[in-house]
């Protein structure tokens, strides 16, 4: 009975099996779990050995605390030793004493390792780069080949400035095709989504950088196919009279009347007002005279028709027509019009010949014309006649109209077209606008 009393004390004594030391902190000797110290430093040099590059690093364990003591290559791989000891199971604390390594030789070793992998790498897939590559360059070969025939997109462009459109975006989607299946080959594909990204903001910057000249080259396009004049036109643009020598890729070149050359954007062409002369084959004169205010008006009015009309230069139709413009200080303002054909008769010329034939007609039926002449009469001194309208004053024989001066200028502009000094986008029989 002693005895048996003298063990229940014993085990009421005793510390409960698989008990440990506690601190301020919570347990600092991992044994609750079976977690041994020499079991954590056994594990975290096993992690070490496997990882490789740690010989020199030395770990000690006690009552859960580890100690890292040694050098390594690298201030990261210090801070990643820390972290890796944390996590190893029993680890209550880490007090890393690792320090980066002042041998050179030891640092760049890492270094020469990542060339060798990376080369052995390139070497291992050189091959099928080779076969991707290889691939890529018929693709564009064949693009670039079909882009160079001339037949087929000549045939279904109106111009051969479309027809180089064409070509270059042949010659694109072939270029793209070819990335497309190379990448493929070479299990890159994701690689295309950031090619075309990055090419997509540069194309961006660069759009922006070349506004101007993109807008030029649209509108280039845009005018090869309307063609709102063609070779030798009479045209004015913003401003610019002259004949239409060629339309290039980026401008639209007139020879003026006074033979210099007129280089105008065509992105300014395209936006502007364009008064093409010699698109309508019949073209309008018109004159004003001014006629004494007592002369009679509708006899006035009546010998301009007759006189207009009389005109051999003179089309039927449209009818010449005759009205009252303005009453002036010096007199009434008759306005006779008339049409002519342009291709045959200068319009300068048939307007200054119908000009003088009206008032040749005035003079021979008395209408006076204005006069605004002042004269000084002093006392005792009578004025003197006005001397009286003479149709002998001028010939009754009709001066040529013919238009020789626009035939002078075509020369000009067939001479400078034959020059080719840029590719011309007109052509003779394309449909205008």
């Amino acid at each position: 009975m002693s005895l048996l009393r003298l063990l229940i004390v014993l085990l009421l004594l005793a510390p409960p099996l698989g008990a440990q030391d506690t601190g301020p902190d919570g347990p600092i000797a991992a044994v609750s779990d079976g977690v041994t110290d020499a079991a954590v430093e056994r594990r975290i040099r096993e992690i070490l050995a496997e990882l490789g590059g740690y010989e020199d690093v030395t770990v000690s364990v006690a009552e859960g605390i580890v100690t890292l003591q040694g050098t390594t290559t690298s201030a990261p791989e210090v801070t990643s030793l820390g972290e890796l000891a944390q996590r190893v199971e029993g680890v209550v604390a880490v007090k890393n004493e690792v320090t980066e390594t002042a041998d050179i030789a030891r640092r760049l070793n890492p270094a020469m390792d990542r060339f060798r992998t990376r080369v052995e790498s390139v070497l291992i897939a050189l091959p099928l780069v080779l076969i991707a590559a290889a691939i890529f360059a018929v693709i564009v070969g064949i693009g670039f080949a079909l882009a160079r025939l001339r037949r087929p997109w000549d045939r279904i462009a109106p111009n051969a400035f479309i027809a180089d459109v064409y070509r270059a975006v042949i010659r694109v989607v072939f270029v793209i095709v070819g990335l497309v299946v190379a990448l493929d080959v070479l299990n890159a594909t994701a690689l295309l989504s950031t090619i075309l990204g990055a090419a997509g903001i540069i194309g961006l910057a660069v759009g922006f950088a070349v506004r101007d000249t993109v807008e030029n080259f649209i509108a280039s396009i845009m005018l090869s196919i309307r063609q709102p004049f063609g070779p030798n036109d009479v045209v004015e643009i913003n401003g610019d009279q002259g004949k239409v020598i060629r339309l290039t890729s980026r401008a639209t070149i007139l020879l003026n009347f006074d033979g210099n050359q007129i280089r105008i954007p065509n992105a300014t062409v395209f936006k502007s007002r364009i008064v093409n002369f010699s698109a309508n084959p019949e073209m309008r004169f018109m004159l004003t005279i001014g006629v004494d205010l007592m002369s009679d008006l509708a006899e006035a009015k009546r010998l301009a028709l007759q006189t207009v009309q009389g005109l051999p230069f003179t089309l039927e139709s449209p009818a010449p027509m005759v009205w009252l413009g303005e009453i002036t200080d010096s007199g009434v303002e008759v306005v006779a019009t008339g049409w002519i054909d342009q291709r045959e008769n200068s319009l300068l010329l048939a307007r200054s010949e119908a000009l003088r034939q009206v008032k040749r007609a005035f003079a021979a039926a008395g209408i006076e014309m204005p006069n605004t002449t002042y004269t000084i009469v002093q006392a005792g001194e009578s004025a003197p006649a006005a001397p009286a309208p003479s149709a002998e004053s001028e010939p009754a024989t009709l001066d040529a109209v013919a238009e020789t001066a626009s035939e002078d200028l075509d020369a000009i502009v067939d001479a400078e077209r034959n020059q080719r000094t840029s590719r011309d986008l007109l052509r003779e029989d394309a449909r205008k606008e």
